[in-house]
């Protein structure tokens, strides 16, 4: 049995507790949750520098788990959209069961190690891309399966389990562990594991994205505008980044298309085609447009 589904003596009468108090013991164990990945930073760096290395510019990130893991994963992929301008085409999910599996549970296809293994090959997945994959108890058939097919085709593969010493870790070139040990409802890894994996995924992907200079000066400067309020954030990223007052930051915003990089460099002296052009010759990489137009130091 591992550690995650092994029964807490601590919690065996939880269910007899005050409400109060069993809430108050949960929330303990989310803390802990966190404070179990600490010693993982520099296994998350090393991934994240990995990753953004083979990314480059037409790598996918591919996500891949069962049930609760599972959906944790692609709750982190969908928000590479919004937030960082991730391109839908590079990214691909290999959920067990399939996408319905996000809504209507399909916990014994977790147990389908052949179906994980023709989604790789479906996927074409290759050298280019990167796959991360969860599993709390680092046992999962599925998600196992996904990381040895993806590592024989050349992928590079980041394995993410809450119980130390499992075939997933084992097969990943990028183990992360969180130790997350036994849940208050013993077996429901939606808890503490569900919290910790959540955030190893937040941080990795963020990682991979600063490493990809989809963040600049701390700012979203790839961030997707899709409303209004993401309109005044971006007019005001353009403002503090160019150094100049809202009706110009607007002015560039709209003469650069919406794009908050172009609209930078169009807030500092460029025609909106010579700050296209430029970005495209660095890798759509701020910092280096602006250094390499004479500008601060990347």
């Amino acid at each position: 049995m591992t550690d995650t589904e092994t029964r807490n003596p601590d919690f065996i009468d939880i269910d007899r507790w005050p409400t109060e108090r069993a809430v108050e013991a949960m929330l303990d164990g989310q803390v802990a949750a966190v404070e179990a990945i600490r010693g993982q930073a520099a296994a998350i760096a090393a991934a994240a520098d990995a990753a953004a290395a083979r990314l480059g510019r037409s790598g996918r990130l591919v996500y891949a788990g069962a049930g609760t893991s599972g959906r944790i994963a692609v709750q982190d992929g969908v928000e590479l959209g919004p937030t960082f301008n991730w391109p839908a085409d590079r990214l691909v999910y290999l959920m067990a069961g399939g996408m319905t599996a996000l809504a209507d549970s399909a916990e014994g296809a977790e147990d389908d190690a052949d179906d994980a293994r023709r989604r790789v090959h479906d996927a074409a997945i290759g050298p280019g891309d990167v796959v991360i994959a969860i599993a709390a108890s680092g046992r999962t058939p599925f998600t196992v399966a996904v990381v040895e097919a993806a590592r024989a085709a050349g992928a590079l593969t980041i394995g993410v389990a809450n119980n130390p010493d499992t075939p997933l870790l084992e097969a990943a070139e990028f183990p992360v562990l969180a130790a997350t040990g036994a849940e208050l409802v013993a077996g429901s890894t939606r808890m503490k594991a569900g919290t910790a994996q959540k955030t190893i995924a937040n941080l990795l992907s963020t990682a991979i994205m600063l490493r990809l200079g989809r963040v600049y000066r701390g700012l979203m400067v790839d961030m997707v505008i899709s409303n209004d309020k993401l309109l005044q954030r971006a007019r005001g990223i353009v403002a503090t980044l160019a150094g100049c007052g809202a009706d110009a930051a607007a002015d560039a915003l709209e003469r650069a298309g919406r794009d908050i990089k172009r609209a930078v460099l169009v807030a500092r002296g460029l025609p909106p085609r010579d700050a296209e052009a430029l970005l495209a010759a660095h890798d759509g990489i701020l910092a280096r447009a602006i250094a390499a137009s004479g500008g601060e130091a990347e």
